[in-house]
């Protein structure tokens, strides 16, 4: 019978791992050194962070993807902070915005620029200072725009809003020591934190309540890290009191037990987990292993599915997980890793092995994209959404919308300090964000002035009923392609 489970019907059971050629790598990285459990890379679909060693301060690396190669001693980086930095993310909203926690007690929010830097970036947006010890966990809200969690060695959660570079909500006395790991729900409504303590708790910031909690969840002493699922559900690891590495999963309406337990080994890197909300895949990467185990997570007892591992020969030092919306989907790309050796980072591609080369619909389904589903002034109201969803049919197409966006977080910086002034000058902001709409408003009409002249009108008249009909046909023909291509790829893979 246990040979069955393990055999059983799962259309990632040979998802298989396999690094990029030698030039494809980023060379000659000199990676941190700190001792800090986070995994130190961070990768969306434009560039690749990479938190190195710096004199005199901290500093990290910032690469667009495609620079691929021996990299230059002289790069310029990131080096605003006095102290090494901890932790980095980026905004899940603007692909140039970039998040910091560092040793020196601060966070600061970066903005890149489009092709990457060209000079050493020591001025960020904004500086958020609240904490009295070090930084260690930077993370983004997952839907609400401007809204930054971090949580410092002081035992304390803060939520800023970046905008307007306020604290939002200070969570102190819920964690009685040092917090290991911080993730937000879907819908960013709670998160989940795993303490040293050895208690993996439920918080509801806008609260500021702890809803639940589960006691030594994992017995170890070691360092343990919680991951909500998008169903609800928490993930764990940890080790046990023999010092065994595990994995577990809980219900969070009853934290008595596990839904699941699982040992691994008996190594004493943490391991960091990466999940993916759209196949329902964890992948487990521990410090200092040379493997990257994966597991399904399903409905049914046991509930954690071992897939496969990934083997190679060099321990990781740290590792970056790439958003589903920068994966190559003609490939039946539906993971890739970027892995940090001593002196170089090593991007690792997960494959789903199919024959067709249509797009296939049950690896992907709509995905989180770059639009964020409320503004930070709603969340805090009590409003909750989940994330808005893209297609990646057509691949990942970047809205060029995004660049006003740092623009207003930027202005929004600049104006900051005026509302502590005093009450009169509440208007100033408000006229900033004002201006640009009357000038969008007002370029439609200076268009159809131009169409509503005298000259030509009736075979202008045609060319807009034709140009109207030939649009109905493409998308009538669309939607007839998609058809065949979804059966196509039903009979070749067999469901049929």
């Amino acid at each position: 019978m246990s040979f069955r489970k393990v055999v059983r019907q799962s259309k990632f059971r040979h998802v298989f791992g396999q690094p990029v050629k030698t030039e494809q790598c980023y060379d000659d990285i000199r990676v941190s050194r700190v001792t800090w459990d986070s995994t130190f890379c961070a990768v969306n679909p434009s560039f690749v962070a990479i938190i190195v060693e710096a004199s005199g301060g901290g500093a990290f690396l910032v690469l667009p993807l495609h620079k691929t190669g021996r990299i230059d001693k002289s790069y310029p980086t990131v080096c605003g902070h006095t102290g090494p930095v901890l932790d980095i993310d980026w905004c899940p909203h603007n692909d140039h915005v970039i998040a910091s926690g560092s040793e020196d007690c601060t966070v600061m929010v970066w903005q890149i620029p489009e092709n990457g830097l060209s000079q050493p970036l020591t001025e960020p947006v904004v500086v958020l200072e609240g904490h009295s010890k070090r930084v260690g966990i930077i993370t983004w809200h997952p839907t609400a725009r401007n809204v930054l969690l971090s949580a410092g060695c002081d035992n304390v959660v803060l939520i800023w809003n970046v905008g307007t570079a306020e604290e939002l909500y200070r969570l102190e006395g819920l964690h009685p020591d040092l917090i290991y790991s911080v993730s937000w729900s879907r819908d960013g409504s709670r998160f989940c934190t795993a303490c040293k303590d050895k208690s993996v708790r439920v918080i509801d910031p806008r609260r500021g309540t702890v809803m639940a909690e589960k006691e030594r969840a994992h017995e170890g002493a070691r360092p343990m890290r919680a991951i909500f699922l998008a169903d609800g559900k928490i993930f764990t690891t940890g080790f046990s009191r023999m010092s065994e590495r595990q994995l577990a999963l809980w219900d969070t309406e009853n934290l008595e037990e596990p839904m699941g337990l699982q040992e691994l080994d008996s190594s004493n890197g943490a391991l960091l987990p990466f999940y993916d909300p759209d196949t329902n895949v964890v992948y487990v990467c521990g410090k200092g292993d040379s493997s990257i185990r994966y597991f399904e997570i399903t409905e049914e007892p046991p509930y954690i599915h071992f897939l496969n591992t990934f083997t190679s020969k060099e321990p990781q030092r740290g590792m970056g997980w790439m958003p589903k919306r920068g994966l190559d989907v003609s490939k039946c790309e539906i993971a890739r890793f970027y892995k940090l050796h001593e002196r170089k980072c090593e991007p690792i591609i997960m494959t789903v092995p199919r024959k067709s080369d249509l797009f296939q619909d049950d690896l992907y389904p709509d995905t989180a994209g770059p639009e964020a589903a409320m503004e930070a002034e709603e969340w805090v109201a009590g409003r909750t959404a989940g994330p808005v969803l893209v297609s990646l049919r057509q691949a990942y197409v970047p809205s060029k919308q995004r660049d006003l966006k740092v623009n207003r977080r930027a202005l929004l910086h600049e104006n900051r300090p005026a509302p502590a002034a005093a009450a009169g000058p509440t208007t100033p902001p408000t006229t900033p964000p004002a201006a640009p709409a009357p000038a969008r408003l007002s370029a439609p009409p200076a268009l159809g002035s131009v169409s509503s002249a005298p000259t030509g009108g009736g075979r202008l008249e045609e060319v807009l009923q034709e140009v109207a009909v030939l649009r109905v046909l493409v998308a009538e023909q669309g939607q007839r392609i998609a058809r065949l291509e979804e059966q196509l790829s039903r009979l070749e893979n067999g469901h049929v």
